[in-house]
């Protein structure tokens, strides 16, 4: 008989932000490496992170944040080279210039919990990232959630009764606090079944390499850690 442990999905937990463009990049990365894995059965999460929790729930100027941050656009745009060409390679066109104001992304990430209830995360993350990075919307923005929401598959009404409460606003800033608690202090972070942790958009291989490795241990009958989080 068939060890039932070993059947059951392999988690992958993606500690992410989706003003994050490294995040994107990281997606479409994970996205390769779960192509190329064979008779492995993966479920992805997503889990929230704020790249920038220091950013008032109205957003900012996007030249503005830039010049508190980097010193200015050019300054910037010589920083963001590096991230337009991996994004390149990856099928990204970043249109970062599209961009009018940096988000606060704590009703993204509320949006994105609710829609792992309803099935359709992956979609809504998708459609998150494209908005902001390929057609400079605003994320930030109720309204733009919800017609995202929608478009994921989403009931809209039910999607915009929630963001005018505070439903979830602690599970997110608990789930933040735990990721930086077990050690994850920049995104993407991809933990693997409790066990390892990926660090970075790294090349898909290194991500599928973790799954496999899981995975034999799962069929070993070698248990995750239960404290203190995965390896890194």
């Amino acid at each position: 008989m068939a060890d039932t442990q070993a059947i059951e999905p392999i988690s992958v937990d993606v500690v992410s932000d989706v003003m994050c463009p490294w995040c994107f990049i990281g997606k479409r990365r994970l996205e390769r490496a779960l192509a190329d894995i064979e008779g492995i059965d993966v479920k992805v999460t997503w889990r929230p992170f704020l790249l920038d929790p220091t950013l008032p729930p109205e957003g900012k100027d996007r030249q503005s944040y830039l010049s508190d941050k980097f010193g200015g656009k050019e300054e910037a745009e010589a920083i963001y080279a590096s991230i337009r060409e991996a994004g390149q390679d990856e099928g990204i066109a970043f249109a970062f210039e599209d961009i009018a104001r940096s988000p606060s992304t704590v009703d993204a990430h509320r949006v994105i919990r609710w829609a792992g209830v309803e099935g359709v995360q992956d979609a809504v993350v998708e459609r998150l990232f494209s908005l902001y990075f390929l057609e400079g919307g605003d994320i930030g923005d109720r309204a733009t959630l919800v017609t995202a929401a929608t478009e994921a598959g989403m009931d809209g009404a039910v999607v915009e009764t929630l963001l005018a409460g505070d439903a979830d606003r602690e599970a997110v800033k608990d789930e933040i606090a735990t990721a930086q608690q077990i050690g994850v202090t920049g995104v993407p972070c991809f933990i693997i079944d409790n066990r390892y942790a990926v660090l970075g958009a790294q090349d898909p291989t290194v991500i599928a390499d973790a799954i496999r490795q899981s995975y034999q241990e799962r069929q070993a009958g070698i248990r995750p850690p239960a404290e203190g989080g995965p390896e890194r």
